[in-house]
Order: structure tokens, then C-alpha cells, then sequence
């Protein structure tokens, strides 16, 4: 008589005593070990095991090979994995349960999916390298549609065209620069035939179109028989913020998140993890496994993959979002979602121990999310204010203060400014007042 399968909570919450993983990604061994056929508790922690193993993870190198490739060659520092006085190898791509080469991908495209609901993913550099990655193993030779307004420039002269041309592939424009309909693609497609690779979609990221636009949706283009790979650039990972208690900040409304974009019918899509993910400069490349697998393979991968530094930092950002801690445990998150009243607060505390002489006082103020996400949004914030240009001598300083000025007074806005900091702002104020 075959074993009654557990709920998948039930099997969670019991492998879960002895994992170190977060329960969310326990929770997806266990829905893998119901759906075996039998054994499950002995599935799911085989499974859970198995992800534990893949994450790189410091190791002692006996081998006598001083520079070993699989373990990561140079050691680092004991920064890197928060323990003192021991630079160490690293399992970058030695895979532990076997004794042999691994992958330095496994651990963090296995986090990636869990999080995006991608089948598979990949690691590269930064998001102009996934974008010319992806071209590359996916269209070179062929016909690449994009909508004329999403054939854009964005920072450091990324162009779209270019980009494009570098990879192998052929622009095809579709559409107009205000308005683009599913039936223009669909028209290209006919035309073209075969010669169509792939559709790209761009999202523009530092500028808006307004008035009389129009972009099909994902639901509409994805069913022409061609894939869609959707360059989201910001990197938001899930619309629905998991990570935040309650509903999503309004500032990231209609900022579009990896999960719905494959959600909503799109084989590929590529984002930064140095932006709205909170994370190193990185490049993600998530969707299809097939498509995935086709970039993996590509010549370009080996010189586009990034360090093992990256991809350790990478791997704290992802398991800090698995285990729904990100807002504490990621510098940006903790930024963003602060609320006014605490920085109200922290202002209050600075200025009680300015010189009064300086006249410093507190502003309501705006913030911004930068680095070309979110474009156009703003998230109310609180500033010290001092009268007269000072941005110059805080700059001056052996640890310098990046302040803005508006106007004749400079502004010290505090959601940007760790908590740990509010004691060198004060000390910097008072550096004004003494000079």
C-alpha cells in the first residue's frame, strides 16, 4: 500500500527544525517530495540538503593547490562570510555532496526561481551584459522587433540599437514612438517569418512617455509564436513586495516585477541586482529552461560571468528576500521602507546635539529611489536643513557627507543616512558651526 502523501505545510515545518534554509525555500522541497512517490520526509530533506550544499560557503583547502579554480582560487578575507581572523576557499564551483567541479550557478538560480517563478536562471555581470547575452544566444543572425518607443538610450550610452548590432541580431522597428499595437508585431511576424527571433520589450526606466501612448501587454504579443524577452532593467523581484508587511509601497506602483512579467506570458526576462533588488552590480537572466541553458552555453558566458565575490553577495540579497527579512537585512529596504516618524525622530536627536548657532532645523522633504528606477517617484522623507551653501566643506571632511543643495540651503536627508551614521552627522554640523 503506497504511503499517504503529508501536506506540503506538514512536511515544511518538519524538515524545517533541522535546516538552516529559509522556509519558503523549504517549502518548495517539500511540495517536490509530495509529488515523488513515496518517501517523502526522506525526499524533502535530500532536497533541502542539496540546496544547503550548493551555496557557496567557506572551506578549508588541503588540497595543496594554492590557487585552486574550484574552490575559488585567491581566499577572502573573513569579511566576506562574518567570521574573524581566517581567510578561507570557497565552494564557488565544487560540488560538496559529489567531491567534484560544480557550478558557481547552481545555489543562486535555484534562489532566483524560487523567487520569480522562472524554470531556470544565470548570472552575468550586469544587466547591459544580460541584454547582449541573451541577443547573442537567442537571435544572432535573425530579426530582433522592438517597439520604437522602447528603442531607448539609458544610462552610460546603453542603446538598445547598439546593443542590438553588437549582439549579431538585426533590429526590426515596430510600431511608432507613442503607439504600439499587438497587431504591428503581428504584422512584422508575417512578413519576416522565421526571420524573427525573438520580441524585445525595454522597459524605459529613467523617463516616462505621456499623453497619447499606447504599448500592447505582455498577454497580447506573447502568443504570436515568438518569444518575448522583457529587459525590466530595475529589478523589482515579486509586485505584491512579500518582504514588506502589508501592501506595496506606492512609489513602486506600475514598476514592472520579474515574477508577473513571466507571469504574464514572457520567456526571458533580464534585470539588475544592484537597483530595486538592493544587491552588487549584477546581471539576471531568468525564465525558460531551455532558453536559460541556450545562454548558459554561449561562448560570451565565460566573459561575462561574474566574481565569486558578486555571486556571494548575490546569494545574501536572494536569501535575505526568501526568508522575508529584506527590509531589515538589506541596506535599501531598510532605506525605503523607514517610516517618517522614526526619521523624524533621528533628526530630533541629531539636531539636540548641533551647535544652536548653526540654525539647523528639519524639512519635510522627498527622496528618491535613483538609479533610474521608479521613474518620476518620490517617497516623502525628512532633511536637516542648514542655511548657505556648506556641500563643498561636508565633501572636505576625512569621512566625507554628500549632501544636495537647493537653493542657498543644503540639505541632509536622512532616509539615505544608515542610523549608524547620525552620530557623524552630528559631528560634521558641528564641524560648519566651528569654521
Amino acid at each position: 500500500m503506497n504511503e499517504r502523501p503529508p501536506s506540503v505545510d506538514t512536511l515544511a515545518r518538519v524538515v524545517a527544525v533541522d535546516s538552516t534554509l529559509p522556509f519558503a525555500l523549504v517549502v518548495r522541497c517539500a511540495r517536490l517530495a509530495v509529488a515523488s512517490s513515496g518517501n517523502y520526509e526522506a525526499v524533502a530533506r535530500d532536497l533541502v540538503r542539496g540546496i544547503e550544499r550548493s551555496l557557496v560557503q567557506p572551506v578549508v583547502n588541503a588540497t595543496g593547490v594554492l590557487l585552486h579554480t574550484n574552490l575559488g582560487r585567491a581566499p577572502l578575507g573573513a569579511e566576506f562570510f562574518g567570521f574573524e581572523g581566517v581567510a578561507r576557499a570557497t565552494s564557488l564551483e565544487f560540488d560538496l555532496s559529489e567531491g567534484s567541479r560544480g557550478s558557481r550557478q547552481t545555489a543562486v538560480a535555484t534562489l532566483v526561481a524560487e523567487l520569480t517563478g522562472a524554470e531556470d536562471a544565470v548570472i552575468v555581470n550586469n544587466n547591459a551584459a544580460a541584454v547582449l547575452l541573451v541577443l547573442a544566444a537567442l537571435a544572432a543572425g535573425r530579426d530582433v522587433a522592438v517597439s520604437r518607443g522602447e528603442s531607448v538610450e539609458i544610462g552610460g550610452g546603453f542603446r538598445i540599437p547598439e546593443v542590438l548590432e553588437q549582439s549579431g541580431a538585426r533590429l526590426v522597428d515596430v510600431g511608432t514612438t507613442n503607439k504600439t499595437r499587438a497587431s504591428d508585431f503581428e504584422r512584422a511576424i508575417a512578413k519576416r517569418g522565421n526571420d524573427i527571433a525573438v520580441i524585445l520589450r525595454v522597459h524605459p526606466s529613467n523617463f516616462h512617455i505621456e499623453g497619447f501612448t499606447q504599448q500592447p501587454g505582455l498577454d497580447e504579443i506573447s502568443n504570436l509564436g515568438v518569444s518575448v524577452v522583457s529587459d525590466i532593467g530595475s529589478g523589482l523581484l515579486d509586485a505584491r513586495c512579500p518582504w514588506i508587511e502589508g501592501p506595496p509601497p506606492q512609489w513602486l506602483h506600475g514598476e514592472p516585477a520579474a515574477r508577473q512579467v513571466l507571469a504574464d506570458g514572457a520567456s526571458i526576462v533580464t534585470f539588475s541586482g544592484d537597483k530595486l533588488m538592493g544587491g552588487p552590480q549584477c546581471g539576471i537572466i531568468a525564465g525558460r529552461a531551455d532558453l536559460v541553458a541556450k545562454c548558459r552555453a554561449h561562448p560570451l558566458m565565460r566573459a561575462l560571468r561574474p566574481g565569486g565575490q558578486t555571486l556571494i553577495a548575490l546569494q545574501r540579497i536572494l536569501l535575505a528576500f526568501a526568508a522575508k527579512t529584506a527590509c531589515t537585512d538589506i541596506p535599501f529596504w531598510l532605506m525605503a521602507t523607514s517610516s517618517l516618524d522614526s526619521l523624524r525622530l533621528r533628526a530630533e536627536n541629531v539636531l539636540g546635539s548641533v551647535a544652536p548657532s548653526l540654525g539647523a532645523h528639519i524639512l519635510e522633504t522627498v527622496a528618491l529611489p535613483g538609479a533610474g528606477s521608479t521613474p518620476g517617484a518620490t517617497i516623502p522623507s525628512v532633511a536637516i536643513a542648514v542655511n548657505g551653501d556648506h556641500t563643498a566643506r561636508l565633501r572636505a571632511l576625512s569621512v566625507p557627507v554628500i549632501a544636495r543643495r537647493d537653493g542657498n540651503t543644503t540639505l541632509l536627508d536622512m532616509r539615505s543616512v544608515a542610523t549608524a551614521d547620525d552620530s557623524l552627522i552630528v559631528d560634521s554640523l558641528n564641524s560648519l558651526a566651528t569654521t
